[in-house]
C-alpha cells in the first residue's frame, strides 16, 4: 500500500474528497516521515505539528459533515522561510529574526489556508534568500534527499529537500535568479516561476521589478499548478498583479505534444556546462525529438547578459538591505556584505542601461516564439556538489565570480519573465538528479504547465527519463 505522504497532492486530495484518506491520516504520515528522515537533511527548521494536526482533525470534520471543501483541504504544505506565518517563527534565515514569530499570514500563505491547506513547517533558505546554496547561521545547511552530504542548491532547498523526502505534499518557493529552478533540478521535483504578477505580493520593495517572484514547487507539474491557481488569489497589494482566477491556471488542458515545435540550447549561447550536463541533455533532447513536431537548436537572443543581471540584482539589495546593513553590519552574513559591496559600486547610468538591455532582452525573447512554441535548456550547468561549498568556483574550465553566477542558466532566463517549469526527468552520469528548464512566452503559464504535464507523462514512461525517487 502506498505510504499516503508518498502520494501526490492531486491524488491525495482526491481521497480525501472521496471519505478514503483522512487529513489526519496525511499530516501524520508526513510529520512521520520527517521526523524519520530530516535529521540527515534538515528540510523542515520551524515545525507547526501540533497546529497542523488540529487543522486536519477540523479538516477531517468537515469531510465527515459534507462541507464544501478548498481545492488544498486537508494537504499539508512547507511555507519557504522568507515567508510570514502567523503563530510560527519566521526567520528569514537571519540571526537578526532568530525569534521573530509574526501575528499575521503572508497573503500567500492566508490563500492557502483558505483553500484548506495545513501549513506543516517552514522550510530552510539561506539569509533572506541570498544564496544558491541552502544554509544560514539560525538553522545550518540543508542536504540532498539523494546525498545528504551534497547541497539542495537555494534558496528554495528546504522546499525541495522536503518534497522529494515526502515530507510535505506541496511547498512554496520563490526565485530570482532560480531559486525555485536550482533546487527543483538537484533534488528532482517540479518547480514552476510564474510569469511576474501571477502570484502578487505586498513585500516587493521594487513593486514594478520582474525579477522576483514567488511560486509553487510540488512533486508533479499537475500538483504544482493546482497550487500556483491558490497562489494566484492572494491579495494583490501588487503593481503586476495580473488578477488571475484559480481557473486562469488550472484545470491544465491536454496538450498534443506531436503538434509542437521545440527549440532547445544546452548552453543559453553564452554560458559555460558542464560535460556530464551536456550529456545528460543530449540524451532527452534526442527523446525530445521522438515527440514533437519539430526540436531544433536555437541561440536565445540573449547576448552575453553578466552586466545586465549584475545591475538589476544590485539595485534590489540596495532597496532590501542598504538599511539593514547600516544598523547592524555585524549581523548580517557575508552574502549580503557581499552583494551590496557590488551594488555600492553601481551608478545610475549602469541602472538604467541594464534596465532597457532587459526590455530589449524580453523582446527579443518573446519574438523568438514566432518560430518555437516552446524552449528547452538545462536547468543547471553542474552537477550538485558537496553542501559546504558555498558555490562552484569554476565549470567547464571558466572562473565563476560570485557565489550566483555559477546558475547563469536560471538568471538568464529570468531576464526574459517567462514562465518556466522546472522538470526532473531522471539522473546524470553521476547519480544526481538532472532537471530541464520548459519556457514559453510571457503570460502563457497555463500553456507551459500543460505543455511540461505532457513531457513529464511522456518521460514517466521511461525510468531512465522519469522523476526520481531517492533512496529511503
Amino acid at each position: 500500500m502506498t505510504d499516503p505522504a508518498d502520494l501526490s497532492a492531486i491524488a491525495a486530495r482526491r481521497l480525501i474528497g472521496a471519505k478514503r484518506l483522512s487529513p489526519v491520516e496525511l499530516v501524520d504520515a508526513c510529520i512521520a516521515r520527517t521526523e524519520a528522515r530530516d535529521g540527515a537533511i534538515n528540510a523542515m527548521v520551524a515545525r507547526d505539528f501540533e497546529r497542523a494536526r488540529a487543522a486536519a482533525r477540523t479538516a477531517e470534520a468537515a469531510v465527515a459533515a459534507g462541507d464544501p471543501l478548498g481545492p488544498l483541504h486537508g494537504l499539508p504544505v512547507g511555507v519557504k522561510d522568507l515567508t510570514e506565518t502567523a503563530g510560527l517563527r519566521t526567520t528569514w534565515g537571519s540571526v537578526l529574526f532568530r525569534d521573530h514569530v509574526p501575528v499575521r499570514d503572508d497573503p500567500v500563505v492566508a490563500a492557502i489556508r483558505a483553500a484548506g491547506g495545513i501549513v506543516l513547517a517552514k522550510t530552510n533558505t539561506p539569509e533572506f534568500g541570498a544564496g544558491a546554496v541552502t544554509t544560514n547561521a539560525v538553522y545550518g545547511d540543508t542536504g540532498n534527499p539523494f546525498d545528504p552530504a551534497k547541497t539542495s542548491s537555494g534558496s528554495s532547498g528546504g522546499s525541495a529537500a522536503a518534497l522529494a523526502a515526502g515530507m510535505v505534499t506541496l511547498a512554496t518557493g520563490s526565485d530570482h535568479g532560480g531559486s525555485l529552478r536550482t533546487p527543483a533540478a538537484y533534488c528532482g521535483v517540479v518547480g514552476v516561476r510564474p510569469s511576474p504578477g501571477t502570484v502578487p505580493t505586498d513585500k516587493a520593495m521594487r513593486g514594478w521589478s520582474p525579477l522576483s517572484v514567488e511560486g509553487p514547487m510540488a512533486r508533479g507539474v499537475e500538483d504544482a499548478a493546482l497550487l500556483v491557481s491558490v497562489m494566484a488569489g492572494a491579495d494583490a497589494f501588487d503593481p503586476l498583479a495580473r488578477g488571475l482566477a484559480p481557473t486562469d491556471l488550472w484545470p491544465l488542458p491536454p496538450v498534443d505534444l506531436a503538434a509542437l515545435r521545440i527549440g532547445v540550447s544546452e548552453d543559453l549561447g553564452f554560458f559555460p556546462v558542464d560535460p556530464v550536463v551536456r550529456a545528460a541533455f543530449a540524451d532527452r533532447v534526442a527523446a525530445l525529438r521522438g515527440l514533437a513536431r519539430s526540436v531544433d537548436a536555437v541561440t536565445p537572443p540573449l547576448g552575453d547578459p553578466h552586466a545586465t543581471f549584475e545591475a538589476l540584482r544590485g539595485a534590489a539589495f540596495l532597496a532590501s538591505h542598504r538599511e539593514r546593513l547600516e544598523r547592524a553590519p555585524d549581523r548580517v552574513g557575508p552574502r549580503i556584505h557581499e552583494n551590496m559591496a557590488t551594488a555600492a559600486r553601481l551608478t545610475a547610468i549602469e541602472v538604467v542601461e541594464a534596465e532597457k538591455a532587459q526590455a530589449r532582452i524580453f523582446r527579443a525573447f518573446r519574438a523568438m516564439f514566432r518560430d518555437v512554441d516552446l524552449f528547452v535548456c538545462p536547468t543547471v550547468a553542474v552537477p550538485p556538489f558537496d553542501k559546504t561549498r558555498p558555490y562552484v568556483d569554476a565549470i567547464a574550465g571558466r572562473t565563476m565570480r560570485t557565489y550566483i553566477e555559477w546558475v547563469g542558466l536560471t538568471w538568464g532566463i529570468t531576464l526574459t519573465a517567462s514562465p518556466v517549469v522546472a522538470l526532473p526527468t531522471g539522473l546524470d552520469g553521476t547519480g544526481m538528479p538532472f532537471g530541464i528548464q520548459i519556457v514559453g512566452p510571457a503570460g502563457h503559464d497555463r500553456f507551459v504547465m500543460a505543455a511540461a504535464a505532457a513531457i513529464e507523462a511522456a518521460f514517466a514512461r521511461d525510468p531512465a527519463r522519469a522523476r526520481p525517487i531517492p533512496p529511503a
